[in-house]
Formats: C-alpha cells, structure tokens, sequence
C-alpha cells in the first residue's frame, strides 16, 4: 500500500475529512507537516496552509517561514502566515513557552476556520508522536483517558497521519522533492519530550525492537476499555445526579467516590484536588470552588453540589477555592506569573502586586479566596507585628462597603494577602529567595 492511499484510507474509516469543505493544515515546514500538506492536497482536499512564527530562533525561524512559503507555492495550495508576540503573551498569562506558542497557534487556526469556513484544521502528528505521548502521560501520571493519547479527532483538530511512521513521512517528502526544515532546539534535552525521543525511547526500541507498534495496539485497546469504563461511571452517577445538581452526601458514601466525582467534573476543568475538598465539606453550605479556567463555579448547598456559569453575585460568606499556582478568572481577576530571583525587578510594585517567596508557597495546600472573619489577622510585610486585617482595613481608609467586598487570598488557612492590599510577610521575598511567585489584581 502507498502511502498516499494509507492516509486516504485512514481518513475514510476514521471519518477525519471530507471534500465539500476546505481544510485549514497547520504547516511549519517540518516533514510531517509538509507530508500532510502534499498528501492531502494530491487527494484532492480544499487545503489552506496556515504557518505561525513565533520569532524565537532568530533567522531558523525565517528559515522555516521561507520554506513554508516555497512548499505551498510548489503544492498550489494559499497560505496564510501569522507573526506572534509569544514574550507579551507569556507576561499577560504567566503561561509558559511552550503554553503559550499553543495558545496563540490554535487560538489563530479558530479565527481561520471560522473565516474561510473550513471543516476542520489538520495537524501532522504521527505513530511515534503518538507513542511518545503515551509514554509520557504514563510517567506523569495518568488514568485511561490519558493512556489513550492523541486521538484521531479532538474538537476540530484532526491527525491524518496518526497510522504512518516518521520514515515513511520522510521517505514520502524526500520522494515528492520538497525538502523540509528541522528545528535545531528538538536536539536539546531541555525538553521531557525531547529527552523521551532523543535518549530514552531510542533505548526501549534496541531492546524491544516493535515497542512502538506494541504502544499502539495497548492504545487501541485502551480505547475500547475507557467506552466500557465510561458506561459504567455514568450508571455508578446516575442515581445522584439531578436537574444538574449532584447529592455529594450520597455520592460519598459509595466506593470510590472520588474517582466517581472527578469523572464527572473534569469536562468542566475541575482538578482532583477540588473534588477531594468538595467531598470533604459535603455537609457544608455557601462553600464555592471555581473551575481551573474560571469558567464554572460549583456551589455546595444542603448537601448537594450544583453548577453554573461563573460571573454570579457573590455573598458576603462565600469561600473560593484556587488554584494561585495559575490565573485566576474569579471571583476577582489575578494574574499570575512564576520566575527565578534573576530576573525579579521592583517595576510594577504597588497595592495590586504583591510578591511572594515560591519556595513558600509550594507543597500540597488548600487555598481559598474569601472576605474578612472576625479576629482576621497577618504580619503584613514590613512589620514585625500581627495585625488585625480590619485595622489594617482601616489605616487604608476602607469604607464599610470596600470592607466587606475586599478579599483575603489563605493558604491551609494563613493570610498570603489582602488582595490588592497588602501581602504577608511569611511568604515574602527574601534573601533566600530562589525563585518568586508575582500575582498580579486586574480591572
């Protein structure tokens, strides 16, 4: 079988593409995405080239941009090209390099599937990727959803090229006269992936020479095992679920609980963690805790947990679990960011920064965003002397109203700050200070 009618027919029995609707294919210049762009154009698919330069590698990354350029022109296939700010990105979002270049590129790849009205945007992924990825979700940690890799189709993002080898894609390019770019920065271990593909998976495939393959068919299994976990998850849930609130008591009392909660929550971005502390304050009311994206607010009342959109009025007694490791959207917009001492600078120091020793704050912690308690008191920074948070209220010239809308962000319980206040001095940047976590209170 050619390659061409490989991926044809993985394309048909996966149901990926069809030809009444232009397709949006993700092209760095690299040979997978040069081999997707050719095959799916040489089968007759609507293609539109979209090339993102992030501007990170200086010239290599005209380099790729140029032959990107070349490659769609030789193919007949349009293509739009994108330049990013990945630096100003990462200062808004505290995102990392990698995050970032991902959010910007998928972000523009929606844009253009909505102008040109497009089916679906291709992305060059191959067996070994796939692989790849298994292996590392399992070092990371993970359950069977996890295992399971990338999928053929997520969303809109389809993988034509999930079935074929990296040298067959290279094989098929080399054959065509296309050429391709490589990116000098996958040689660097710096990276888990790289360091998976350039030292470790190498080893596994000498002494299991069709690990891959063998990889693949555990997926695939994996695969039709997670259909059948997932029926019996829905049947387990079933009883307690209703009008869209959960009966967390009742649900508490089955076996495995967590799992069962966590299967049921994670779709809205809620981490195990906080189904844990939800299932332990089951009896409580007026608890909140807000999804990871700040898009969901799930509110414990009476023994059952009900969910909405974020953005509600907020009472004077609600509790705000977070996660301050990352931004958060709400109750209040904070945003967060995490660097080495090297790099830290007084610029932007003021009530709605406040600076914090990482070191401090990591470890497994409950936080919460919430409003002043009788008897609230912190060290503020500064000071050598615990303060009640009202006085500290006070000397800011508070009014009553600003007092009780004002928020105290706690870990396991201890004040880390008076948001866009004053911060502890328990956690403060010091002397010792290796690496510094800065949150940041937006409009």
């Amino acid at each position: 079988m050619t390659f061409e009618s490989q991926v044809s027919e993985y394309i048909s029995t996966e149901g990926l593409l069809h030809k009444s609707a232009p397709v949006v294919v993700a092209l760095s210049g690299g040979a997978d995405s040069v081999a997707l762009l050719a095959v799916l154009s040489r089968l007759g698919y609507d293609c539109r080239a979209a090339h993102c330069n992030f501007h990170l590698r200086g010239e290599e990354s005209m380099r790729d941009m140029r032959h990107a350029s070349y490659v769609s022109e030789k193919l007949g296939v349009d293509i739009y090209i994108r330049d990013f700010d990945v630096p100003a990105r990462m200062k808004e979002t505290g995102e990392s390099v990698e995050m970032a270049c991902r959010s910007l590129r998928y972000k523009w790849f929606d844009e253009l599937l909505d102008r040109d009205g497009a089916q679906a945007t291709a992305v060059g992924h191959h067996r070994e990727d796939r692989a790849e990825t298994f292996m590392l979700n399992l070092l990371r940690g993970t359950g069977i959803a996890g295992l399971t890799s990338m999928r053929p189709r997520s969303g809109q993002v389809v993988r034509p090229l999930l079935q074929t080898s990296r040298q067959q894609i290279e094989d098929y390019v080399a054959a065509l006269g296309l050429g391709f770019v490589t990116d000098s920065s996958n040689a660097s271990d710096a990276h888990r992936r790289n360091r998976l593909r350039n030292s470790i998976f190498p080893l596994v495939e000498e002494q299991f020479p069709c690990a891959a393959d063998a990889i693949l068919r555990t997926m695939t299994n994996l695969e039709k095992m997670e259909a059948i976990y997932r029926e019996a998850v829905d049947e387990r849930l079933r009883p307690f679920v209703s009008d869209g609130s959960i009966d967390l008591v009742g649900l508490g009392k089955q076996p495995y609980a967590d799992t069962l909660l966590f299967e049921y929550l994670k779709g809205r971005n809620f981490n195990y963690t906080q189904v844990c502390n939800m299932l332990d304050s089951a009896s409580s009311s007026g608890k909140c805790f807000y999804s990871t994206d700040g898009r969901t607010v799930a509110e414990l009342s009476r023994g059952s947990l009900s969910l909405s959109d974020a953005g509600r009025v907020q009472t004077a007694d609600s509790v705000y679990f977070v996660n301050p490791l990352h931004d958060i959207l709400s109750p209040v917009h904070i945003m967060v960011s995490r660097a080495d001492v090297a790099s830290f600078r007084a610029e932007g120091l003021g009530p709605a920064v406040a600076y914090f020793d990482a070191a401090a704050l990591d470890g497994d912690a409950d936080w919460q965003l919430r409003h002043i308690r009788r008897g609230d008191r912190m060290v503020p920074f500064g000071s050598s002397k615990s303060k009640l948070i009202s006085d500290i209220f006070a000397n800011a010239r508070y009014s009553a109203d600003q007092k009780r809308r004002a928020w105290l962000l706690t870990r396991n319980g201890e004040i880390v700050w008076a948001v866009g206040l004053r911060n502890s001095a328990a956690f403060a940047v010091g002397p010792g200070t290796k690496s510094f976590v800065r949150l940041e209170l937006k409009d």
